[in-house]
């Protein structure tokens, strides 16, 4: 198919705006050096060089994190807040910088990276009102004279790796709950994502100084996955919050077990939306377009299996098609672009062997899959997002491949549709778009969608701050931001205060 295209800026012109961002954000740009090279997926080009840490650097940031937990622990937890009321007053401040930094190096489309930021706003609103509701139970107690409670305390140190999709908000998510409940953070970015962390890292740096927060709480480490795993592995990290792959989270899990720390998980997701035969097509033509296109599917929520109804299924795969072709692809800071680049060459070559698979197994390709080669970015990796209808859900469909590549299927029952949708390892996120109150109603049910997220008449991507953000299965079973996702930052005491006098035993049991 051929898409509308904008032409990347020319070579140059985005390093330059990149340090100029870097310097709003009170990033020095020539004190960035060392043998790490920050590419942009939108040109290829070299934008800035930084250090990468040691395994003794590990050890030393480990250490300064757990030093100020152990005055940190001790401030009020309200007091904590202002801390991360700053720092999302800073946040809103630079937004745009921020977020220049977030599409030069993940690529994605302005109005997406200025979400990522406002996201980060959105959490410290969240945790700076949680500061003041980190709350427990007094319960009855069986014995007289006895008061029975359940308090939270900070765990320590609490490790957060993230990933390049999301290069700053998942951060946010973590390091804006933790703060507030009196731990100590340590930052491992995406490799691809160094100089968003850098950014977002020294605006929480500018309000540790302001709010005179002791200035270990937060540590920012540069490193690779070798060295990472000597972060993974240290005990004083009481809990690792890590996303990314499935297969990344088999490996960081068991290393954080074997020691018997803690693990929040955000893995894969190989989501689905199920369309009725009821459902409004116009509505759900937008939403799925956005969730399977958008980020150029490099979303963890992406929607990469629709389940349509065999009445309806002709129909909406020709508009989505007709959508497809719409779709302007390319420069991801210009203005109307909706797909910018995929990471890396990795990448495409992934989509390209899963679509070459799909075809294997029967699938049709019914449009897109291609490469948009750009003259003047010969080393970016432009695609067309595809749309694959399948005969079935094994092989290939049951695998997330981390670009745009949307599988349909049909069905007959709301039951077989549901079995397709839950017939995968994964389970982050999932839709389904209908008018029917009752086929709603079962996809809610606990006998219909097994997903952390389930949505009506809305796609797959597109959270919010105030719900709990995490998915069952391969997907991890973390939960980040919203409800209670505190608690994960947190150890919970069971406390009995005995002020009767006597010592009664729990249960009738006599002694002495």
């Amino acid at each position: 198919m051929t898409n509308p295209t904008a032409a990347p800026p020319a070579a140059g012109t985005m390093a330059a705006a990149v340090r100029k961002a870097l310097s709003a954000l009170g990033v020095d740009p020539d004190g960035l050096t060392g043998p790490h090279e920050a590419r942009s997926p939108i040109t290829g080009e070299v934008l800035a060089r930084t250090a990468e840490h040691t395994e003794a650097d590990v050890a030393e940031k480990v250490g300064a994190a757990h030093e100020a937990f152990l005055t940190w622990r001790d401030v009020p937890a309200p007091v904590r807040g202002n801390l991360v009321k700053r720092w999302g007053q800073l946040l809103t401040e630079h937004k745009a910088e921020l977020a220049l930094l977030v599409t030069a190096e993940a690529g994605k489309i302005e109005s997406e990276a200025l979400g990522e930021v406002q996201e980060m706003i959105d959490i410290c609103d969240l945790a700076v009102g949680q500061s003041r509701q980190l709350f427990g139970r007094t319960l009855p107690s069986e014995r007289p004279g006895h008061r029975l409670a359940e308090t939270w305390h900070p765990l320590g140190v609490v490790g957060v790796i993230s990933a390049f999709n999301f290069p700053v908000a998942v951060y946010a998510w973590n390091a804006a709950l933790a703060l507030v409940c009196g731990n100590a953070v340590v930052w491992k970015p995406a490799e691809t994502a160094y100089l968003s962390a850098i950014g977002a890292d020294a605006l929480l740096a500018r309000a540790v100084r302001e709010v005179g927060a002791p200035e270990g709480v937060r540590q920012l480490l540069l490193a690779d996955r070798v060295v990472g795993q000597a972060f993974v592995d240290d005990p004083r990290v009481a809990l690792v919050s890590a996303t990314g792959s499935v297969r990344m989270g088999r490996e960081v899990a068991p290393r954080v077990a074997s020691r018997f720390g803690r693990v929040l998980l955000e893995l894969g997701g190989n989501n689905a939306a199920i369309v009725a035969p009821s459902a409004d097509l116009d509505l759900a033509l937008r939403g799925i377009v956005f969730s399977a296109a958008g980020t150029a599917g490099q979303r963890c929520t992406t929607l990469r299996r629709l389940i349509v109804h065999s009445s309806v299924a002709d129909e909406l795969v020709e508009r989505i098609a007709a959508a497809y072709r719409t779709l302007t692809i390319g420069d991801p800071s210009a203005e109307g672009t909706l797909v910018g680049p995929l990471i890396s060459r990795a990448s495409f070559e992934a989509q390209q062997r899963a679509l070459a698979r799909a075809v294997e197994e029967g699938g049709e390709v019914v449009v897109g899959g291609g490469r948009v080669l750009v003259a003047e970015a010969p080393d970016a990796f432009y695609v067309e997002p595809a749309v694959v209808r399948m005969p079935g859900q094994a092989g290939v469909v049951q695998e997330e491949t981390f670009a745009p590549i949307l599988y349909v299927l049909t069905y007959e029952r709301l039951e077989e549709a549901i079995a397709l949708q839950n017939g995968v390892p994964q389970g982050l996120s999932s839709a389904i778009f209908t008018q029917d109150q009752a086929e709603a109603e079962r996809f809610l049910s606990s006998a219909g969608s097994d997903c952390g997220i389930a949505n009506v008449n809305i796609g797959t991507s597109g959270a919010e701050i105030g719900g709990a953000f995490g998915g069952e299965k391969e997907t991890g079973g973390g939960r980040e931001s919203g409800t209670d996702a505190w608690q994960a930052y947190m150890r919970r005491a069971t406390n009995t205060v005995n002020y009767s006098g006597e010592l009664p035993l729990a249960q009738g049991v006599k002694f002495l």
